[in-house]
């Protein structure tokens, strides 16, 4: 009698302990796994690789960028300077089918004088298409691509691309967006239809923004109640540099922050809270001779986001001891994954 006692004795005490209110609300409190996010300007091969090559190895930088992504596992990724050419295909759909992934895609280049037939005929002649993407490894139910105004820069086109995600617990508005240097009215705009999205769930505003998070815009948003900076939430004090890196030399050279991850929750659900936030694709690689070759000239931003029952904003950040960055090589055979089919076959637009 003893003996059986003193063997169910302890799986009792586990029994009550998991049902005590306290665990009860400790497992309460993240009653569903983080939303992982990452953002990554991809540095395209430029204007002209629809006839030439450029020299910037993008085939080999594709390859160490696929490879990381499937080491980092992220749900949801938003591209800049996603490409489509005549010499390397569909770079984010060829990224999508490595990882198994969803996706939408918007060539800025398309909206040059924001005359359909003429926008393609252009960059169907140069062979050549680049823009934002957002890819997911859950179903994108919606898209809308939104033309950004153009106050400094009259033939640069910018867009904002948005597509609205059904992750397993919520609805997730995710942007993705590349804006020109020193235009604050394109900034503003994003802001705006940013906040559009307010209260329909988690919105996520990913991107290249080409300006620091001291530029009036960015000052003004961190001071907004609702605009989170994650990385600047969970990484309090650190730089945080993201460009510009020289993709041919050994060591860092970059500088400036401007690639961010911006959350807006204001749900009924909980407010959010940042779990961990770093930058990711930061080591290079080598080419086949030994040379030094970094993925871009851009380092990604990497995010873990999951919601809390409270209302008082992002107040606790339980930052993760990030792992040891790989060793990365170029040229390594890569396993497809099958492609899920894309529901969407058409794509909302909005001036």
């Amino acid at each position: 009698m003893i003996n059986r006692l003193s063997y169910t004795l302890p799986w009792l005490a586990a029994i009550l302990l998991l049902c005590s209110p306290a665990t009860q609300a400790e497992q309460g409190r993240g009653n569903s796994p983080p939303l992982r996010v990452l953002t990554y300007n991809l540095l395209h091969d430029g204007a002209w690789s629809g006839f030439f090559e450029s020299g910037t190895h993008l085939e080999e930088r594709l390859d160490m960028t696929i490879q990381e992504l499937q080491r980092l596992q992220p749900d949801v990724i938003a591209l800049q300077e996603a490409s489509d050419s005549r010499k390397h295909g569909n770079v984010p759909q060829r990224i999508a089918d490595a990882l198994g992934y969803q996706i939408v895609f918007e060539p800025a280049t398309q909206h040059i004088f924001g005359l359909s037939l003429l926008d393609r005929l252009i960059t169907s002649v140069i062979g050549f298409r680049e823009g934002p993407a957002i890819l997911s490894r859950y179903p994108i139910v919606a898209t809308e691509v939104y033309d950004l105004p153009r106050c400094q820069h009259r033939m640069d086109p910018r867009i904002l691309l948005r597509a609205e995600i059904k992750a397993p617990d919520r609805p997730i508005q995710v942007f993705s967006t590349h804006t020109s240097k020193g235009d604050d009215c394109q900034l503003q705009r994003v802001g705006e239809l940013f906040r559009e999205h307010r209260g329909t769930g988690q919105a996520i505003l990913m991107g290249d923004l080409n300006t620091g998070e001291q530029s009036p815009v960015l000052t003004e948003w961190q001071k907004e109640s609702g605009f989170i900076d994650v990385f600047r939430v969970a990484n309090p004090g650190v730089s945080g540099g993201t460009v510009w890196q020289n993709i041919y030399v050994e060591w860092p050279t970059i500088d400036r922050r401007v690639d961010f991850i911006f959350l807006l929750d204001r749900s009924n659900n909980g407010s959010a809270v940042v779990r961990s936030s770093r930058l990711v694709l930061d080591q290079p690689g080598r080419l086949p001779n030994g040379d030094a070759l970094w993925p871009s000239d851009h380092r990604g931003v990497f995010a873990e986001i999951g919601t809390a029952p409270s209302e008082n904003g992002p107040s606790e950040v339980a930052l993760e001891k990030p792992p040891a960055p790989p060793v990365n090589t170029v040229r390594q055979p890569i396993r497809h994954a099958p492609h899920p089919v894309n529901p969407l076959s058409r794509v909302k637009y909005k001036k």
